[in-house]
């Protein structure tokens, strides 16, 4: 988890950067933040740069350093460097490869030049020694102001960093003019115990390295990714039509906001049809005087000095007008007159471009559509209603399924002698004469005589003598109804055979 607003994650990567409610310990965690796109797409160097960027204190101060190929140091890695005044220091590789000669031409560092290098990669006891000295900071930092203040010293402390092995300390402060600091030092050393070293900063570099929020709302920009400070007047201000209230115009570090030069090359070049001297306007009406400008729109704002109650805004081209008849001696009755001299156009506004397709919106017109309102109905009745079709579609399937089945005879002799004229003709013709069922399966042998007429005689019982038994390969038994339809089968099955086999 890290921080809201921030890539920073929790655990050994970030010593003192983001705690475990997701807030920043030690100010903002996204200073001056790099992303090393060639190492995380995988892509090896077929020259591989020997220089390596490093980042200490989270972003607060970068430096580079040699890098050894047995050290196998890579982006993301924790790192032992070699310190200038002694010892080791413990920090991040935040570049490796190309981009570190890339960014050393844009910090103008040659790359010939005499640097520290990358001892090995730091291990857990080397960044549990970095986490201590980190949360020793905030102790020092407040004793150190108490001991500033007490020897009437012009000067602020503003951040202490102390090295990865902890034997020195560096405090970083601001003040007006040149500070002797020499009685300071003294006592820095004998209450504190290492050695010590002043640094004098900027208040823009102040406010990048504590961090904080701006009026916009997000993180400062001299704490994200603004490393080069320009300076910033009033005249950014005046161009872009801003109040000057220096309380709204300051920023964090007290100066004017930096933000003020991002649009300041818009404002100039929209300015640029806009007239010179045109504050004051001489017309019959009384002296107009210019109250406001809306650059985007070419639109000026005047009023008169003597009645202030109304205002009219005129476009620049009106304007240019204006000028052009006081120059050549004629005064213009009002401003109503001047906004009556040439058709106000915007600038932004496109062309009307006519369509190449014919209109026909008063030829051709669509009859209105009538809509049927729907009654409502209340609830009762739908259930009823709902009740009352189901009840129909359940008779009609029963009704259906009656039709479907055969009827039950008693007897076989019930059997009416026009049932050969509901089969279709189709089955009349193919209908082959068979005599009693015997067995369920035809035996091999020449194909019975096929019935030479149209229509199949009405089919005679034979009486049958008392005491004679059914042959036992009927395949029937149970009641009478059970030996019709059973009699009835065995003669489709046999029909449907011979024609199979005629086929």
């Amino acid at each position: 988890m890290g921080c809201v607003g921030c890539s920073c994650s929790t655990g050994k990567d970030a010593v003192s950067g983001c705690n475990s409610n997701g807030g920043c310990a030690t100010g903002g965690c996204n200073r001056h933040n790099t992303y090393d796109w060639i190492t995380a797409q995988g892509i090896s160097d077929a020259r591989p740069f020997d220089m390596v960027e490093v980042s200490f204190k989270n972003g607060s101060r970068k430096e580079f350093y040699k890098n050894p190929p047995f050290t196998r140091a890579t982006t993301g890695d924790w790192v032992i460097v070699e310190s200038q005044s002694g010892g080791f220091d413990v920090g991040k590789v935040s570049l490796s490869g190309e981009l570190v000669r890339l960014q050393m031409k844009r910090k103008r560092v040659r790359s010939d030049a005499r640097l520290s290098s990358v001892v090995r990669k730091a291990h857990e006891r080397d960044l549990e020694r970095l986490d201590e000295v980190r949360q020793e900071e905030k102790k020092v930092l407040i004793q150190a102001r108490a001991i500033a203040r007490t020897l009437d010293l012009d000067m602020k402390i503003g951040d202490v960093e102390f090295q990865g092995d902890g034997r020195k300390c560096t405090f970083y402060y601001t003040a007006d003019g040149r500070v002797d600091f020499r009685e300071l030092i003294r006592h820095y050393a004998r209450d504190f115990k290492v050695k010590i070293e002043m640094r004098q900063i900027g208040a823009r570099q102040e406010s990048a390295r504590i961090g904080g929020l701006g009026n916009c709302g997000r993180e400062l920009c001299c704490s994200t990714w603004l490393t080069e400070f320009k300076s910033v007047n009033t005249a950014a201000a005046r161009y872009q039509n801003l109040a000057i209230n220096q309380t709204k115009l300051s920023g964090m570090c007290g100066r004017l906001k930096c933000c003020l030069n991002y649009e300041l090359d818009t404002y100039i070049d929209a300015l640029e049809d806009f007239p010179d001297r045109a504050e004051r306007l001489k017309t019959g009406a009384g002296l107009a005087i210019l109250i406001k400008t809306d650059v985007f729109k070419r639109l000026m704002y005047y009023t008169y000095a003597d009645d202030r109650s109304k205002f009219l805004a005129v476009h620049v081209d009106q304007i240019w007008e204006a000028l052009d008849m006081l120059k050549s001696g004629k005064v213009p009755g009002s401003l109503e007159d001047i906004l009556a001299m040439a058709p106000q156009v915007e600038a932004d506004e496109p062309e009307e471009v006519e369509p190449d397709f014919e209109n026909v919106q008063d030829v051709i017109q669509l009859p209105i559509e009538k809509r049927k309102k729907k009654k409502k109905k209340n609830k009762g009745n739908r259930d009823r209603s709902q009740s009352a079709a189901a009840a129909v579609e359940k008779a009609a399937q029963q009704d259906d399924l009656s039709q479907k089945q055969p009827p039950r005879r008693d007897d076989r002799q019930r059997r009416p002698d026009n049932r050969s004229n509901q089969r279709p003709p189709q089955q009349q013709q193919q209908r082959k004469e068979s005599g009693p069922p015997q067995a369920k399966q035809m035996p091999p042998g020449p194909k019975p005589p096929q019935n030479q007429g149209d229509k199949r005689p009405p089919q005679q019982q034979q009486p049958r003598k008392e005491g004679e038994q059914r042959p036992p390969d009927s395949g029937t038994g149970g009641d009478n109804n059970n030996k019709g339809n059973n009699f009835k089968g065995n003669n489709r099955r046999r029909d449907k055979r011979n024609f199979k086999g005629k086929e």
